[in-house]
């Protein structure tokens, strides 16, 4: 078990320099200097080349890499150009936001789709079984901007149930943050389910057809405790993974649910940069999401194990 943590440990270390180095090409080849952009039109030549050599883009690209990763490794992701701030607080605090919504809409979709998907397998080509694939189909058939859109005009503007625009820390106000972040968390529910309950409907109907759930309906167990004492855990092996990229997903693409609600999180601040052209907070939130995805299937990995022990084989 220990090698298996350490192989997959190493394995993201590759990976992460990868992403690193892409990021760092892909913002050098954006037209314009971030040094001129900082100071402002206005600015006098010597200044702009004295920012330069302070900021070292007047070294070779290698070495501005080298400087650049250097600094991300001790935590100085750099100083955006819009507002000042170092980046680095500036992120922690927008993914705070994020991360909320993101793990209470992927927890709540898996407590909901996955018995549903088991459901779904046990009634194979039946009534529930049509209705399960009928929903699924449908929340993947919807794109999340417009169901976001959807709920807003009826709950926000039709009802007046919810709030349209805004959002409350939770420091502040659980309950009216709550309140505020419930069409959002809906949202990403609704689309994701789909593909949750899917995975869990085709990986338990393959385990009910192993010998072992045959064996078990022999002793005389009921159905439902075939499902979720001898079935479950081997079914959910395969959709746990799922669920993971799920989440580093959501985690890396959730700028247009925050957009069309409105909500200060790693998303909109991405975008926030990428239209004013704030190349340290662009790279910053790249570079950021990428570990995060990265931490994610790292976890995915270390738990499989637990769900599937022949993994560590």
């Amino acid at each position: 078990m220990v090698r298996f943590i350490l192989t997959r440990v190493a394995s993201a270390i590759p990976t992460l320099l990868i992403v690193s180095i892409t990021i760092f090409v892909l913002m050098r080849m954006i037209p314009g200097d971030p040094a001129t952009l900082m100071l402002g039109d206005l600015a006098q030549p010597g200044q702009v080349e004295a920012l330069r050599r302070q900021m070292g883009l007047d070294q070779p690209i290698v070495v501005q890499y080298l400087i650049w990763l250097g600094n991300v490794v001790t935590g100085d992701f750099g100083q955006s150009i819009a507002t000042h701030q170092a980046v680095l607080p500036l992120i922690l605090d927008r993914f705070s936001v994020s991360a909320i919504i993101v793990l209470l809409a992927v927890l709540l979709a898996s407590l909901i789709a996955v018995p549903a998907g088991m459901f779904a397998a046990w009634r194979q080509d039946r009534a529930g079984d049509i209705a399960v694939i009928a929903a699924s189909t449908l929340f993947l058939s919807i794109p999340s901007f417009w169901l976001g859109l959807m709920l807003l005009m009826v709950f926000g503007l039709w009802l007046g149930w919810l709030p349209i625009v805004g959002y409350v820390p939770f420091s502040k106000d659980f309950t009216s943050a709550l309140i505020y972040i419930i069409m959002p968390v809906v949202t990403l529910v609704l689309v994701e389910s789909g593909s949750i309950a899917r995975m869990a409907r085709a990986s338990t109907i393959e385990v009910a057809r192993l010998d072992y759930i045959t064996h078990a309906r022999a002793k005389g167990l009921s159905e439902p405790a075939v499902m979720w004492r001898h079935a479950f855990k081997n079914a959910f092996a395969p959709t746990w993974t799922l669920i993971g990229l799920i989440l580093g997903s959501l985690l890396a693409n959730i700028a247009v649910i925050e957009t069309v609600f409105t909500i200060p999180g790693l998303g909109r601040l991405m975008v926030d940069g990428i239209y004013a052209r704030d190349y340290p907070v662009v790279q910053g939130c790249m570079l950021f999401v990428a570990f995060i995805y990265v931490v994610v299937n790292l976890v995915v990995d270390l738990v499989y194990p637990l769900l599937d022990p022949r993994v560590t084989a």
